[in-house]
């Protein structure tokens, strides 16, 4: 069973290594949505994978790192791709969590999903 909490922020930058002229080397921002997906066995007393609020618990110090936050600034996103700031997530999250993907969506239809180095 896969299960996931869905999480939102707000957030500048800017994408520092793109053609020269492109729109996103200028300094803008987004309503960030992340979506964390948990991969388990649903508990035979339970009924759950596990409990919605301990993937929140493990969220919120990043959640405190990136919200109204100049990604740029913050170690690890110099680039902050919604690919890279995907990876990011991951790393900080996967030694707490039996993550199955991490989605960052920059837009209403833009974004990635990232499932570990495995995938």
């Amino acid at each position: 069973m896969e299960i996931f909490r869905e999480f939102t922020f707000e957030a500048a930058h800017r994408l520092p290594h793109v053609p020269e002229g492109h729109k996103c080397a200028r300094l803008h921002g987004h309503s960030y949505r992340v979506e964390v997906h948990v991969r388990g066995e649903v508990g035979a007393s339970s009924g759950w994978v596990m409990d919605f609020g301990d993937i929140k618990a493990a969220f919120r110090p990043l959640l405190d790192q990136l919200d109204h936050y100049y990604l740029n600034e913050v170690p690890g996103l110099e680039n902050p791709t919604s690919e890279v700031l995907a990876q990011w997530i991951w790393a900080r999250l996967v030694d707490q969590l039996p993550l199955s993907a991490i989605m960052v969506r920059e837009t209403c239809t833009s974004g990635a999903v990232y499932r570990g180095d495995a995938s």
